[in-house]
């Protein structure tokens, strides 16, 4: 599965894409979420991870972006965040994230978060191959 990365913190952009490689995915990294954008309307991806605090388009309204994009198949958001109070949360979830994660991130929190974005990925998947059928 191909993820998307939005951070603009080079080391932790650096680490994060290792440790995704790692666990076996193909990895894309921008250094914000206006190059995030770009990447996402050029390759539609299943799978997106973004810091929340980013210059010029930043976490939230990338969110926002990717929403109301509509696109034909889902796409898993997390957020990467050292700030995590209600406020926080609650304007993520409400911009359209998945899941969070704190900074520092530990990698088997961010892989059994993962997992579960794959799961809820292909869950989402034969109801977009049946929807084409919903119009007859």
């Amino acid at each position: 599965m191909k993820v998307l990365i939005a951070e603009d913190d080079r080391d932790s952009r650096e680490l994060l894409s290792w440790l995704l490689e790692k666990l076996g995915y193909t990895v894309v990294a921008t250094e914000n979420g206006r190059q995030a954008w770009e990447a996402y309307r050029r390759d539609k991806f299943r799978l997106v991870i973004s810091d929340l605090l980013m210059p010029d388009v930043d976490g939230l309204e990338l969110c926002r972006r990717i929403r109301s994009a509509k696109a034909q198949k889902y796409t898993y958001i997390i957020l990467l965040t050292a700030l995590i109070g209600k406020k926080d949360y609650l304007e993520g979830m409400d911009a359209g994230a998945d899941d969070f994660v704190t900074k520092p991130f530990d990698p088997d929190e961010l892989k059994a978060r993962l997992g579960v974005a794959e799961r809820i990925i292909a869950i989402q998947e034969p109801a977009a191959d049946l929807s084409r059928f919903s119009a007859v």
